[in-house]
């Protein structure tokens, strides 16, 4: 199993996230993205389309982050890998 990653650029309040999501990962995550809230960001992006997989705990970190921005008059938007489509 990969670690998680993350690319930040901090200049258009973006993270890009690679690996693999457990709730140690999103909590890095939700540390980047509250930091990019707080210095000015009213909406961050977070970029998991080259996250392979991710635990429910890591997601619940995530939602949870979410929440808290929005509760703070900011939103995260989460760009997702597209589902698989049936053939």
């Amino acid at each position: 199993m990969s670690t998680l990653t993350e690319v930040v650029d901090a200049r258009i309040g973006t993270v890009r996230a690679s690996g693999h999501l457990t709730a140690q990962g999103a909590d890095l995550l939700r540390g980047t993205v509250e930091h990019l809230h707080r210095s000015g960001h009213a909406r961050v992006l977070l970029d998991l389309r080259d996250v392979q997989a991710a635990d429910d705990a890591g997601l619940r970190v995530l939602r949870d982050a979410a929440r808290a921005i929005a509760a703070d008059g900011g939103e995260l938007l989460v760009r997702a890998a597209p589902a698989p489509s049936a053939a």
